[in-house]
Order: structure tokens, then C-alpha cells, then sequence
């Protein structure tokens, strides 16, 4: 019973940690925060998203909200209407750990999001697994076909990289790039491209 407050205060960390980098002239890239399907099909959810944004400065076009395939699809109407809300406010949506619930296509085409995320257990056998391969392949073309970004989780190492750039695969996310940082080297890391870019 506590993913409410939970979210609500995840959300507000991250508006205020985004206001406070603009503040300090820093250009960090959008940043996605997990929103559960029970916050979703609360009716008040819009509300306390439009109150964080107002309360902390924060603009819509810094923040991602990303969502689960399955938990969308439980009672999933009231879910779609607001991720339709929450998309016409100028938030990005993207759908999480595509292909390991329902993957529903009738839904996927009605819902607003703009990107695909890889479940990393489709990435984990790149580029050996045949299996893998062809299921990777298959989500890029679909994306590719419906205009949405498609973004690869839990890349590791290089042979993965390379497969997934040259199958069209140019977002991605893993241990290959940056493992998990505090606040504070994630500021520096800001900061030192801020410098390089200038």
C-alpha cells in the first residue's frame, strides 16, 4: 500500500533534482521515472502530477514517465486515458519491459508512447542466442513501422552494442555504459560535459 506516497515522493525528488540542475546551467538528459498502474487509475494522479510540476519548477519536457506493459492492461482503460492526459501535457511515456507480459498489439497501438524498452532478458543471449536475435529484430521492426523509439535494457558489453546498432537498435541502457550513480557524481559527470560541450 505504499507505491502512492512512494511514487508521489520518487516524482518530486526527481522535478526538484531536474529544477536544480537547469538552475545551475547544467542540460541533463530526460529523466524517467517508474510510475506503477495503481498510480495511474487513481483519478487524483493528474492533479498531484500538474501540483509537483507547478510546486518545483520542474517542465514537462525534462520528464519521462515510464510504465509496465501488464500493469497498463489490468483495467486498462482508465490507464489509457490517462497516459493520453499525461502525453498532452508534454511528458514523455515509454512502456517498460516490452515483451515479457501480455504484449498486447491491440493496446500498444492505441497507447501514446514514445519509446519501446528491451526487457534485458531478450538482450542477456546477444548476439549468440538465435532466439533472442530474431525477438530483438522482430521489436525494432514493429517500432520501427508504428514510429516508436525502441530502447535496449541491460546491455552489458560490446558484442551487444555492436548487434543491436547495426540491427537499427540506437538507444540503449547498462552496466556497458555507467553503472548506477549518487546525485553528486552524476552532477560532476553534468558539469565536465557542460565544460567539454562549451
Amino acid at each position: 500500500g505504499l507505491i502512492i506516497p512512494l511514487g508521489e515522493l520518487v516524482l518530486r525528488m526527481v522535478c526538484e533534482q531536474m529544477s536544480l540542475w537547469h538552475a545551475g546551467e547544467l542540460s541533463p538528459p530526460r529523466v524517467a521515472v517508474n510510475v506503477s498502474g495503481r498510480q495511474l487509475r487513481r483519478p487524483e494522479f493528474l492533479a498531484t502530477l500538474c501540483s509537483v510540476l507547478e510546486e518545483t519548477g520542474c517542465r514537462p519536457g525534462w520528464l519521462e514517465l515510464e510504465v509496465t506493459e501488464s500493469d497498463i492492461l489490468h483495467n486498462a482503460e482508465p490507464a489509457i486515458a490517462t497516459l493520453h492526459d499525461i502525453r498532452a501535457m508534454g511528458i514523455a511515456l515509454s512502456l517498460d519491459d516490452f515483451g515479457t507480459g501480455y504484449s498486447s498489439l491491440s493496446y500498444l497501438k492505441r497507447l501514446p508512447i514514445e519509446t519501446l524498452k528491451i526487457d534485458r532478458s531478450f538482450i542477456d543471449g546477444l548476439p549468440a542466442d538465435g532466439n533472442d536475435k530474431a525477438i530483438v529484430e522482430a521489436i525494432l521492426a514493429m517500432g520501427q513501422a508504428l514510429g516508436i523509439k525502441v530502447l535496449a535494457e541491460g546491455v552489458e558489453t560490446r558484442p551487444q552494442a555492436d548487434f543491436l546498432e547495426v540491427a537499427g537498435c540506437f538507444e540503449a541502457q547498462g552496466y556497458l555504459f555507467s553503472r548506477p550513480v549518487d546525485v553528486d557524481s552524476l552532477t560532476s559527470m553534468l558539469r565536465k560535459r557542460t565544460a567539454v560541450s562549451e
